[in-house]
């Protein structure tokens, strides 16, 4: 007998690890784990409550695998653990919204002629300043064409010239090596043949429109999640022999961000809570190149465009970026968004231009076709006005330690992709290279968490296992708060920072901990709560870094610093940071 998921085409089937019961998604067998589990809420057991107003008994439900988001490597990671038993997928919104929709520029992969994996290798490396973890480049190079031939195997159309593929190149990359599908929506693509990969599989269920809040530890192993869903605020606790972080970055902790609106570091705060390490939180990368004009979103314009001739220029209209270094625009993106920074500073404007004016009208509609057709929703035309341009938080090169099997510290929880961090970025992300890493760790993740063995069952599930809410806070408040954090970090924990501005933002942060320490039955400040969490680690991990590697810049301690090589690591129970060698 098979129950249907409403949300969801794929049947839903028993998950329960010590029996073959079938359930609906709206009537639960009980979870098989102790009735005294400890859930990690607040980095507290749920027997110490912050103010509690309302206890809520969640519904139970098993798994064999866990996968909490749907890009690029919740998506493959779901797709290499179907073969191992029942996987669930959770999304915040539908499956298709996230980071790697958003991606345009391609997949980099040492796949054409002119290129070598040894130089794929040498240009991540050289990007991420020092602080790659070389293992983990190598695996991410050298792997990388196998996924992508998958991938073609599986459906994808990349641009192609002729029989060939068609690679154009980006930032900091020696030669041309990104591959690209249908101009710039390369993420589109990828994400189109990975979810009808994963629907394929009977035994794949999704939930979208759902929440994870906190993961579920039982005796120091991570054994599930609760998981809140949207309609009806309806709290589901979910166990599992493995839990799969995929959630993506946090982008919308700043006030601009390229990032879709539910990248709010979940994952990464849920995995702090529960007591896995985190690593390199001050890393955030900002790109160079998002649209600034009024009543305009903050639309990517991919590194790509510089990668094909695209010229920046400031307000003057003078080509800027040989002063600040040799490779002009090809720099890589720390140096070019910390360029566009001193100019906007030195001239008084809050943006510079992006010109493509000098190439070919048709090959820039052809190669963006994408962006040139956004542009021309707001009356810019790439082949005849100069684009305002102004850098945006983009990418997060910390979040949960991982090894190269996506294993974090905290026996049952993994991660993938930009919610974790092997050390393959270091300090900066080679472009490009964010896609070729949920793909190729996507798939090693899976490899991993399909090893856990199957919890023999316990003797009572968690059908009386309570959730304790704080009263609710009013929405406005909400959006005012969310709002002043966001300024707050892009001021004082952007592309420059010092110890005067750092300071600040943790003083006002603290003043916020009743809220971090209270837990809520709805998404906006669940996420808030998250948000919260996330800038006290990323302004006191950029604080306790007094140098400048890679994408971190203090204007205070401009050289690398005592702590040159060394990745930081941050643990719940820990007051301060430590430093280890890479």
């Amino acid at each position: 007998m098979l129950a249907r998921n409403p949300y969801s085409p794929i049947p839903v089937f028993s998950l329960c690890l010590c029996a073959s019961v079938p359930l609906s998604l709206c009537a639960f067998v009980p979870l098989c784990l102790c009735a005294s589990v400890p859930l990690c809420l607040r980095g507290q057991d749920i027997g110490e409550p912050v103010n509690p107003q309302t206890i809520h008994i969640p519904d139970t439900l098993t798994t064999d695998f866990l996968v909490i988001g749907s890009g690029v490597a919740g998506l493959r990671a779901a797709i290499g653990l179907a073969a191992h038993g029942n996987v669930l997928v959770v999304t915040k919104d539908l499956p298709s919204v996230g980071a790697t929709e958003y991606a345009q520029g391609g997949v980099a992969v040492a796949l054409s002629d002119e290129d070598e994996i040894a130089f794929h290798v040498e240009d991540t490396l050289k990007a991420g300043d020092g602080l790659c973890d070389e293992n983990a480049v190598r695996v991410m190079v050298e792997e990388g064409p196998s996924r992508i031939r998958e991938l073609i195997d599986w459906g994808a159309a990349f641009d192609r010239e002729g029989a060939e593929l068609a690679f154009t190149r980006e930032g900091a990359h020696s030669v041309r090596r990104i591959v690209h599908a249908r101009g710039d929506s390369t993420g589109h693509e990828i994400q189109r043949v990975l979810l009808s990969r994963a629907q394929s599989f009977a035994n794949v269920t999704r939930l979208p429109f759902a929440m994870a809040v906190d993961l579920v530890v039982e005796d120091g192993v991570c054994r599930g999640a609760l998981v809140l869903e949207e309609e009806g605020n309806r709290l589901l606790l979910v166990g599992a022999r493995a839990v799969i972080l995929a959630t993506g970055g946090l982008g919308q902790l700043y006030l601009r961000t390229t990032n879709p609106p539910v990248a709010t570091g979940d994952g990464v705060a849920a995995a702090h809570r529960a007591g896995a390490t985190l690593m390199d939180m001050e890393f955030v990368q900002f790109h160079p190149t998002a649209l600034y004009y009024t009543n305009a979103p903050q639309f990517l314009l991919s590194e790509a465009i510089r990668g094909e001739g695209g010229i920046l220029r400031n307000l003057a209209g003078e080509a800027f970026m040989r002063r600040y270094d040799p490779a002009a625009e090809l720099a890589s993106r720390d140096v070019v968004s910390r360029a566009i920074w001193s100019e906007m500073q030195r001239t008084q404007s809050s943006k510079v231009f992006l010109d493509l004016t000098h190439m070919d009208a048709s090959f820039v509609r052809r190669r963006f076709p994408q962006i040139y057709a956004t542009c021309l929703r707001f009356d810019l035309d790439l082949t005849e006005d100069w684009i305002p341009v102004c850098p945006a938080a983009h990418y997060m090169m910390g979040g949960v330690r991982t090894d190269i099997g996506g294993a974090s510290d905290l026996p049952g929880l993994f991660a993938a992709g930009e919610v974790a961090c092997t050390g393959v970025h270091g300090a900066n992300r080679l472009a490009s290279n964010s896609l070729l890493e949920g793909l190729v760790f996507g798939a090693r993740v899976a490899e991993s968490a399909a090893g856990r063995p199957a919890r023999a069952a316990g003797p009572a599930g968690l059908s009386a296992f309570p959730f304790r809410t704080s009263p609710p806070l009013d929405p406005v408040l909400v959006e005012k708060l969310r709002a002043g954090l966001r300024k707050g970090m892009w001021n004082r924990v952007g592309i420059v920072r010092d110890a005067r501005g750092l300071m600040e933002e943790i003083e006002e942060l603290a003043g916020w901990e009743e809220i971090e320490a209270g837990n809520y039955l709805d998404r906006r400040t669940t996420e808030l709560k998250n948000m919260i969490t996330l800038g006290r680690l990323t302004t006191a991990a950029a604080l306790n870094r007094r140098g400048s590697i890679g994408a971190h810049y203090r204007s205070d301690f401009p050289e690398r610093g005592e702590a040159d090589r060394k990745h930081q690591l941050q643990r719940k129970e820990a007051p301060e940071a430590s430093f280890v060698a890479v």
